[in-house]
């Protein structure tokens, strides 16, 4: 950064730290402990969606080597869209398997990073749930190389538990990089997994 940077007040962004991704199994110990949330096993990475061969050939080998996963259980991976043109490539595991979840989370954004298709990365999400049946992800901002919680209500209204969110935010301090500004805490409405 030189000095008509800081003149100008502009700022280098934050790289993308996907080993960040692998601090999700302790955190969710802290998770559990603390809150009472537990993982379900889904999770989703979300992508600004891209047309061509080159990422049709990209998503191919991502599904490919996920699905040939030989610990797999239930579904194969799976491409979906959401309501607002988004693609999520989900992955749905056993509960007991959040690091093997973890690591096909890992391997889908860097075979994306290593294609080219890094700039089209939005977030990661691990899912989990209480014994109310309560949901909440943790989402990591690829962008901002940082998680945040998104704790949406149950009913079909699209509102957010916030009391929730800053709780988890609290417990899990020590144990994620958490996004501090708010404002990017973004809803992720219809996620696959959630």
């Amino acid at each position: 950064m030189g000095i008509l940077d800081i003149l100008l007040g502009r700022t280098k962004p934050v790289a993308p730290d996907l080993d960040q991704l692998f601090a999700l199994p302790s955190a969710a110990v802290t998770l559990q402990a603390a809150a009472g949330f537990t993982p379900t096993g889904s999770g989703a990475v979300c992508f600004a969606t891209v047309e061509g061969s080159a990422f049709e050939q990209t998503h191919r080998e991502v599904q490919a080597l996920l699905d040939a996963d030989a610990d797999r259980t239930g579904p194969p991976v799976e491409l979906r869209r959401d309501d607002y043109g988004y693609s999520w490539l989900v992955s749905r595991r056993d509960t007991g398997q959040l690091p093997q979840l973890v690591n096909d989370l890992h391997a889908v954004n860097s075979s994306m990073e290593i294609n080219g298709f890094g700039p089209q990365l939005l977030c990661s999400l691990a899912a989990f749930r209480d014994d109310s049946g309560r949901a909440l992800a943790l989402v990591y901002l690829y962008k901002r190389g940082s998680f945040y919680p998104f704790a949406p209500l149950p009913g079909g209204a699209e509102r957010r538990d916030n009391a929730l969110e800053l709780q988890v935010k609290a417990v899990l301090a020590n144990d994620l990089r958490i996004e501090q500004d708010l404002s990017r805490w973004f809803p992720v409405w219809g996620a696959p997994g959630l």
